[in-house]
């Protein structure tokens, strides 16, 4: 769902994440009463959260918040900033064991005492509705992606990119900018499933403008505010940008700041024929798709067809 702006023939098409995202909450709606209608038990997510931190409570609300409005089974679990690591895992080993949870989110960043790596892989790869557990990130790297629970953001860009392509991406040029196991790689694997034709780049890489030059799809994920110039962007290309920046905004008043992408939005706009918007872009399909891997795992738990998205 892309909305050209009336200002310029020439501009590019601003996609619209927030209806995108909107689209795909409503379908995972009714795939949950379907399944309630059913007889099967409601998805269950459950959210824990160590700690206090603002910006974490915030997304935990809002994960909460939405679950329970597509009629989830919604459970918060908020622990102090202190707790042991054993006690951590010993809430995951219960909900592992929970039939009424069909998906588990411990929020990150943990608390320096607690070993990330460590409570991830001890989430039920089935409940893992991130998309970070060691299983689902191999069965997507071997094409299982089926038999996956994939990486909430990168499988959004993923329905952003097909809603202005088309579903055929065959042949493509992608770009890939930034290779963290959250982003970059799981996006990676997907366009290569696609039969794109995949580079992953990053802040290292020679000659980055060379490499953009030549991708009819450029995704930027590299955490570095308007590093994407627009004489960077092919003529035609679509731009997905799911850096979210803060950088100082003096025209605002004195200590205010304003929130940026990887990608010099204005100057792209200029060559691409399809961008995303910081904010209002990629950001609303984070969530959209955690729903749709939690309504996922809860039909593969009562042995049903998982819709796809």
């Amino acid at each position: 769902m892309a909305h050209a702006p009336s200002s310029s023939a020439k501009a590019a098409a601003i996609i619209d994440g927030k209806a995108v995202a909107a689209d795909i909450t409503a379908r995972v709606a009714a795939g949950t009463a379907e399944l309630v209608a059913a007889g099967a038990l409601p998805p269950g997510l459950a959210v824990v959260l160590v700690g206090e931190d603002a910006a974490s409570q915030v997304y935990v609300g809002a994960k909460g918040k939405k679950a329970s409005e597509l009629g989830f089974h919604s459970v918060q679990h908020t622990l102090p900033v202190d707790t042991s690591q054993a006690d951590l895992l010993a809430l995951v080993a219960t909900l592992n064991r929970d039939p009424a949870i069909h998906g588990i989110l411990v929020q990150l960043p943990l608390p320096a005492h607690i070993d990330t790596t460590a409570v991830i892989e001890a989430i039920e790869p089935a409940k893992d509705v991130d998309g970070f557990h060691p299983i689902n990130v191999g069965r997507l790297a071997i094409g299982e992606r089926d038999r996956a629970l994939v990486s909430c953001t990168p499988a959004g860009c993923l329905v952003l990119i097909k809603r202005v392509l088309g579903d055929n991406l065959s042949g493509k040029d992608a770009l890939v900018i930034g290779r963290s196991n959250i982003v970059g790689k799981p996006m990676a694997q997907l366009l290569l499933q696609e039969s794109c034709t995949v580079t992953i780049a990053h802040s290292r890489s020679r000659d980055l403008p060379a490499l953009a030059a030549r991708a009819d799809i450029l995704v930027a994920a590299v955490g570095r505010p308007e590093m994407v110039r627009g004489d960077w962007i092919k003529p035609g290309a679509v731009v997905i940008d799911v850096g979210m920046n803060r950088i100082p905004a003096p025209e605002r008043g004195a200590g205010k700041t304003r929130l940026v992408g990887d990608v010099a939005y204005a100057e792209a706009a200029a060559h691409a024929s399809a961008i995303t918007p910081v904010p209002g872009g990629v950001g609303p399909m984070t969530i959209a798709m955690l729903m749709a891997n939690t309504l996922v795992a809860a039909c593969r738990a009562a042995g049903r067809p998982a819709p796809t998205f």
